[in-house]
């Protein structure tokens, strides 16, 4: 969009947006696919974020905010590694911030 539009863009998407789900099918230990996903619900604070266009922070906001069914898809693929249903090397093959996923294996 225009540079003159844009704020008018991000309060019309913060009104409307309900959710944003990314998927990703993973080759399971042995034989079959399973589901490794990340679920954001939008809130008031990440409203507020992309009418603030600080869509860098929306990340932070998914990671403390599982009670609300919130999950990043590292928290997804460290479940499915620490269930034993994928290998690491499918883990941190499929992570976008393998830090961040290093981190978690630690705890």
């Amino acid at each position: 969009f225009p540079s003159h539009q844009q704020q008018q863009v991000r309060t019309q998407l913060s009104f409307v947006l309900m959710g944003v789900l990314s998927q990703q099918l993973i080759p399971k230990i042995g034989k079959g696919r399973v589901l490794a996903l990340e679920v954001l619900m939008v809130n008031p604070a990440v409203r507020s974020l992309v009418r603030e266009s600080k869509v860098h922070q929306i990340y932070s906001v998914i990671q403390t905010s599982q009670k609300e069914s919130m999950k990043t898809m590292n928290q997804s693929l460290y479940e499915l590694y620490i269930n034993k249903t994928i290998t690491l090397d499918e883990a941190t093959g499929r992570s976008t911030n393998v830090e961040d996923l290093e981190r978690l294996l630690r705890r």
